[in-house]
């Protein structure tokens, strides 16, 4: 199994973004791509952290009230 940074990964699929866009000009793309990429982010950490707000908050670089906003912005709060 070929293992590939985030970043081309990031890379490929913005292009095939473009390619399916055929043309038509995008808008809105950082926060499109920050929301894309911020929800994933933090389930993978809140499990990896068990649940834990403030290790995962820790391993982020955030505040834990910063982080608590954020899993509440995506709905990842029970």
């Amino acid at each position: 199994m070929s293992k590939k940074h985030l970043d081309e990964c990031v890379r490929t699929s913005l292009e095939s973004y473009f390619a399916d866009l055929d043309g038509t000009e995008p808008g809105g793309m950082y926060d499109m791509l920050v929301r894309a990429v911020e929800k994933p982010l933090l389930e993978v950490v809140m499990a990896q952290a068990d649940n834990n707000q403030s290790k995962a908050a820790q391993w982020l670089g955030l505040n834990r009230n910063t982080l608590r906003k954020k899993l509440v912005e995506h709905k990842l709060l029970s």
